[in-house]
């Protein structure tokens, strides 16, 4: 179930069925609510879905996410109802509890590589976040990408996770999904970029076309309307 549009201030709190399902507070164009989105849909675990407007906030917000944070998993079914948010703890908490379909590895050391390497992709994060948002120079942007076609090279598989996706594709995939914004303000140095990155672009190629992104996906030209209006007015009900 989604609530479909986002609900904002003086929206009352959505009325859901008594069913002890997961309830996941989130926004349609946050990458990392997306996170917690793919390792649900990965993980074939039903779950509510209630989008929350992120500039006009529902005042009930604070009940599920005292930080007024997405996304904000609501396990109705533990006792006292908690409700985890960050990403990455979120995801690493459903990789537990529900041991099918596993994300994270099995051998240790490998998961602990795993994770270190999502923590590093903040740098990519962050000078993605200052080109298309502050329209800083993107020369930080591209060394922080090449790491981790240094990386899918090394593991000599077509995704970091070996023969399909795992943690670390699913984690840094949103960021990657909205990387093809930068085509519609600096096209051909993206375009050249994509070319010397042989593994990273293939990577893109397959990720787009698997079953689980696809159940979390907005086209480039649905990114950049978000991104062209987040500081002002963004829609974000245009996937709604």
């Amino acid at each position: 179930m989604s609530a479909g549009k986002h609900l904002t201030k003086g929206s009352p709190k959505p009325a859901l069925p008594d069913d002890g399902v997961p309830r996941l507070y989130s926004m349609r164009f946050c990458p990392y609510a997306a996170r917690a989105h793919l390792a649900l849909n990965a993980k074939k675990l039903p779950h509510h879905t209630i989008n929350v407007n992120l500039k006009e906030k529902p005042e009930w917000l604070v009940e599920v996410s005292p930080l007024l944070k997405v996304p904000a998993l609501h396990l109705v079914a533990e006792k006292d109802q908690p409700s985890l948010i960050e990403s990455l703890i979120i995801v690493e908490y459903l990789d537990e509890k529900y041991p099918e379909n596993p994300l994270l590895p099995k051998d240790p050391l490998q998961r602990a590589q795993d994770k270190i390497l999502v923590e590093r992709f903040n740098g990519v994060f962050s000078a993605f976040w200052n080109v298309v948002l502050e329209g800083k120079n993107p020369d930080d942007l591209w060394p922080a990408v090449d790491i981790f076609e240094t990386e899918l090279a090394k593991r000599g598989t077509p995704y970091f996770g070996g023969d399909k996706p795992g943690y670390v594709d699913y984690m840094i995939w949103p960021l990657f999904e909205r990387f093809s914004v930068l085509q519609f303000t600096m096209k051909e140095e993206y375009n050249s970029n994509l070319q010397r990155w042989v593994k990273i672009s293939a990577w893109i190629d397959l990720m787009t076309k698997n079953e689980v992104v696809q159940s979390h996906f907005a086209t480039p030209e649905q990114h950049w309307e978000y991104f062209r209006t987040r500081s002002t007015n963004p829609n974000y009900d245009m996937l709604a």
